[in-house]
């Protein structure tokens, strides 16, 4: 690799990294009342990135596609902050700021197959927890194995159906692997929700699963054309990975929770674990469910107490709701988190899935993160 073109990806990186990273802080910490306090707190890493975007030089032709994956990391980046700037102005309301947030997913997606390359995007890519963890940077420093990685099945932006999935790179099939299949919220696709994940499924090994609703939301209402096409989804990943029958687990954000009890209450759904966030509920849900499904059912709920969508009363009779029914819930709490999602969650929802009984149980008092 030139210098020169060493010299650009040294210059870009760090300022890409960081802009990301503040968009996901606005992500995790967006509340209406409180959005330009939010934009306020993450300072101007786009003028960084603009200006190490704009001084990047000509590269010889056999590095165009690492150029090109960084160009629009970069693009996708800086439209997201466009968006975010042009409300803060005064220019825009909070539909345009979903908008803006949605080039965050797609500016992760363009970087991605950078990882094996550099290690600082490999590294972006893994919980802060294991960013040291030896064994596990060995692991992907030895290279992708096959069939493994990101695939997407019928899941182009504006399709509806389809599913993006995403398998360790160090998976073997020796071994059972868990499963997570994560529903995103309404209006939303699975392409983009499979960001809000992967980092945790790539640091802790577990097999993510992202589908894209067959409506413009969930079926919460009339006919249910989802809960048929999430088991043809996970018929298609059992036949091609090695996958653990007793860790299913179905979470989402949103209306995608409110799925998960819709589908998952059912006697015939084949999850074994359920972790609805930001969801609602209604008691009805708990009377009408498979009473033997729900006995003993492992639910993991959180909620946080700005959610302005579904107020926090309805997590808490959810959980009472669910606990008189014989579920097994873990209730979290979450005291900064609006109708967002956290994904700082996600790897304790993982520990619980695999075992872990320090996590909670459904006597635990109300625990704040």
């Amino acid at each position: 690799m030139s210098e020169a073109v060493v010299d650009d990806i040294v210059a870009v990186l760090p300022p890409l990294l960081d802009s990301l990273d503040a968009l996901g802080f606005v992500v995790r910490h967006l509340h209406p009342p409180e959005f330009d306090r939010v934009m306020e707190a993450i300072g101007t890493p786009d003028e960084a990135l603009q200006a190490a975007r704009s001084r990047l030089g000509d590269w010889p032709a056999q590095f165009s596609s690492i150029r090109s994956l960084l160009d629009r990391a970069c693009d996708e980046s800086l439209a997201a902050y466009g968006g975010l700037r042009t409300v803060q102005r005064g220019n825009g309301d909070l539909v345009a700021v979903f908008r803006a947030l949605r080039h965050a997913p797609r500016a992760q997606e363009a970087l991605y197959p950078l990882a094996g390359k550099f290690p600082p995007v490999s590294s972006f890519f893994l919980d802060a927890a294991v960013r040291e963890d030896q064994e596990l940077l060995t692991r992907l420093a030895n290279g992708a194995c096959e069939h493994t990685g990101i695939f997407h099945d019928a899941n182009e932006p504006g399709s509806r159906g389809g599913f993006s999935l995403y398998v360790p790179e160090y998976y073997t099939p020796d071994r059972a692997w868990p499963l997570v299949m994560a529903l995103h919220g309404g209006s939303g696709n699975g392409r983009g929700f499979l960001w809000s994940w992967l980092r945790d499924a790539r640091s802790l090994g577990a097999i993510l699963v992202a589908p894209t609703a067959t409506g413009p939301t969930w079926a919460l209402m009339g006919e249910d054309s989802d809960t048929p096409n999430l088991a043809r989804i996970l018929d298609v990943v059992r036949t091609r990975w090695n996958i653990d029958p007793s860790r299913l687990l179905l979470t989402g954000m949103s209306d995608g929770g409110t799925f998960c009890y819709v589908t998952g209450l059912d006697g015939a759904s084949p999850f074994t674990h359920l972790a609805p966030v930001s969801a609602t509920f209604h008691p009805l849900m708990a009377e009408t469910a498979d009473a033997t499904r729900l006995k003993c059912l492992p639910v993991f709920i959180t909620h946080g107490k700005l959610d302005w969508m579904f107020p926090l009363q309805v997590a808490r009779q959810t959980r009472a709701a669910l606990s008189a029914a014989g579920a097994e819930v873990t209730y979290r709490e979450i005291d900064d988190l609006s109708h967002t999602y956290p994904r700082e969650i996600n790897a304790e929802i993982l520990r619980w899935l695999n075992g872990d009984r320090t996590v909670g149980s459904s006597q635990e008092p109300l625990l704040q993160l």
